[in-house]
């Protein structure tokens, strides 16, 4: 109710009437999420084809954790999941953004897919910088989706644990078998230091799927009480200053206007100022 709509100034008041996939209708606008994540990952290397323009994307897109300089150029943690070194690598990888990123973002929608997608990248990104400042690792430049696709396979494990997966187009197995075998292939890969910043990132990616997919309904309800808690805040303000200014204006009914005091006409203009607003 506006505070023009009170019968008791009804006489002196003129009163006025006043997840799923996200996706923009029109040509590249509907594309979805992965649909971008693959034309940018394939302009990308087209443009890595060049040896000049090579040179110069990865020498500001990779993460190389070789100094503190390149340590804090946090646009790396996302730059380098668009690089990769070769055709195999880049291949191999969009063929896994193709065929298993569309269930999740189904599942969970553009927004928060993408988010999950770049955050479990980064992820692997600051693992391997944090074991080379701890020297775990040398520094070594990194690039790759792969962690960020682990997670995505991961997730997808764990969600539909009995998908069946063709390995070569040719040999059928499980999802969930797929990535216990690619998890022991990693650990082992790691521990014997044959690429192990990049399995560290690998790892990282298949940990940081597991977590979210596993901790997403606590999150969600923690996220759901807390907007709650604030909605629920929010209404008990607006309660508050309902009352308030059916006061002030019951007072101003009884004893008129220049009986107010400074206070009760802020509150008095401000309730104006909220009705007009409520009318555009």
């Amino acid at each position: 109710m506006g505070i023009y709509d009170r019968d008791y100034v009804k006489d002196s008041w003129n009163s006025g009437s006043g997840g799923g996939m996200m996706r923009m209708s029109g040509g590249f606008r509907d594309l979805s999420i992965v649909k971008w994540l693959l034309i940018i990952n394939f302009v990308v290397f087209l443009l890595t084809l060049s040896e000049t323009l090579q040179v110069k994307i990865f020498t500001w897109g990779v993460v190389f954790p070789e100094n503190y300089l390149w340590m804090i150029q946090l646009w790396r943690l996302i730059t380098y999941q668009f690089l990769h070194w070769d055709a195999m690598h880049f291949i191999f990888n969009m063929i896994v953004l193709f065929f298993f990123a569309p269930i999740l973002e189904r599942l969970w929608g553009s927004r928060t897919f993408l988010r999950f997608y770049l955050i479990s990248g980064a992820a692997g990104g600051v693992v391997y910088t944090l074991l080379v400042l701890i020297g775990v690792l040398e520094a070594g430049p990194m690039a790759g989706a792969s962690g960020a696709l682990n997670a995505v396979l991961m997730a997808v494990a764990i969600l539909y644990p009995r998908m069946i997966v063709l390995i070569y187009g040719i040999i059928p197995v499980r999802i969930s078998w797929l990535v216990a075998i690619m998890i022991i292939l990693s650990l082992l890969k790691f521990t014997s230091g044959v690429n192990a910043g990049g399995e560290a990132a690998h790892l990282t990616g298949l940990a940081a799927g597991a977590v979210y997919v596993l901790y997403k309904p606590w999150f969600t309800k923690f996220r759901l009480q807390r907007k709650k808690g604030t909605w629920q805040q929010k209404m008990n303000q607006e309660r508050n200053f309902e009352m308030e200014v059916d006061r002030i204006l019951q007072k101003v009914n009884r004893e008129g206007i220049a009986s107010l005091t400074r206070k009760e006409k802020e509150i008095l203009q401000e309730a104006t100022r909220r009705e007009q607003m409520s009318r555009y």
